[in-house]
């Protein structure tokens, strides 16, 4: 576990309650908050000397190991408060890619993970080799490792082509099975949405199946199919890994890959959640979709009912997959969905 303090430069509530989780989901621990609203960028440390200086005053009371930044910084910028506040100052999306390679099991999802970190390293190399000695072992030192970020840009030029070789074989063996699925008829659902909204659990209930579940950011980060039979028809369902506000461009590479299956779904849930800022959450997810053209049938869940604090739209599908209320319905609507003849039976 890592003691951290959080840089935190976005005065929403539930912004800082994310980078809490964020830092929690990599194993660690906030000590404290520092936070500006910054009305003028300071060019060399982002945030004012002042702020810079409390920083420090907190790492040494709180004996923190690491600043989350939660933003972008310059190499520069994170080395000049680095310099002042005396340990390793990291990014929300050093932060979001330490998550990832904890979270990669399948070779694929290793893959992406490795391409994703390099492709963020690689135009930020120039004048990093200092910066990267001092990462250590903290929050977001995990994936390519230590020797291969502090070679050349070549070297890690060549990196980047060969994992984007491996990734076009694995989109080529994907593209055959969804060719062999639309081929025998088989129809597919992917469940997408804000990530720990119970995408997971949604899908364990309907497909009773036993795919990871668990109360953090970024619990699933391999996509799972599973079937379920609805009525007289099979259909599969996959699980995706979750959206998140203020993707980097890098990140949201790596996500497009892991969401064909949704991009080629008959039927996509957009699942969110009922005890959040669902809206908001919504339209994240449907931002990125859209991006990536996925454009099939969207019907919208409100998950986790059970805990809302707020009156929910009737224009979404209330359930709590936990409680399992709810399910019956919407594997109704599902299926009628996917077959609309099937309404006048």
């Amino acid at each position: 576990m890592t003691d951290v303090i959080i840089i935190e430069t976005n005065l929403e509530e539930e912004r800082l309650d994310e980078t809490i989780a964020l830092i929690e989901a990599a194993d660690g621990i906030v000590k404290g908050v520092v936070t500006q609203n910054v009305k003028v960028v300071t060019p060399a440390t982002y945030i004012g000397k002042g702020k810079v200086e409390e920083v420090k005053q907190a790492v040494e009371k709180t004996g923190a190991e690491e600043v989350v930044f939660d933003g972008e910084l310059t190499p520069s910028q994170t080395l000049n408060i680095s310099d002042v506040v005396g340990v390793p100052v990291i990014t929300r999306t050093n932060l979001i890619l330490d998550i990832f390679a904890k979270r990669a099991f399948s070779s694929e999802g290793k893959i992406l993970v490795e391409l994703a970190q390099l492709r963020y390293i690689y135009p930020r190399l120039k004048g990093r080799g200092d910066s990267l000695s001092r990462l250590g072992g903290g929050i977001g030192t995990r994936g390519p490792g230590e020797t291969k970020l502090e070679t050349d840009r070549r070297h890690i030029k060549g990196r980047i082509l060969s994992l984007e070789r491996s990734l076009a074989d694995i989109e080529k063996r994907r593209k055959l099975y969804e060719e062999r699925r639309a081929k025998n008829a088989v129809k597919s659902v992917a469940l997408v949405g804000y990530t720990n909204t119970g995408k997971s659990t949604l899908l364990n209930k309907i497909c009773k199946s036993d795919v990871l579940e668990k109360d953090m950011l970024f619990a699933t980060l391999d996509p799972s199919t599973r079937y379920a039979r609805i009525n007289d028809k099979k259909i599969l369902f996959t699980d995706t890994v979750g959206f998140i506000k203020d993707l980097p461009e890098e990140l949201e590479k790596a996500f497009a890959s892991t969401l064909e299956q949704a991009k080629n779904a008959d039927v996509i849930l957009n699942v969110a959640s009922a005890s959040a800022d669902f809206t908001s959450q919504f339209a994240v997810s449907d931002e990125f979709l859209d991006k990536m053209g996925a454009y099939g049938k969207r019907i919208y869940v409100l998950n986790k009912c059970d805990l809302a604090e707020q009156i929910c739209p009737e224009k979404y599908v209330h359930i709590s997959a936990k409680c399992g209320d709810g399910l019956e319905k919407l594997k109704q609507t599902i299926f009628f969905e996917l077959y609309p003849n099937r309404k006048n039976d």
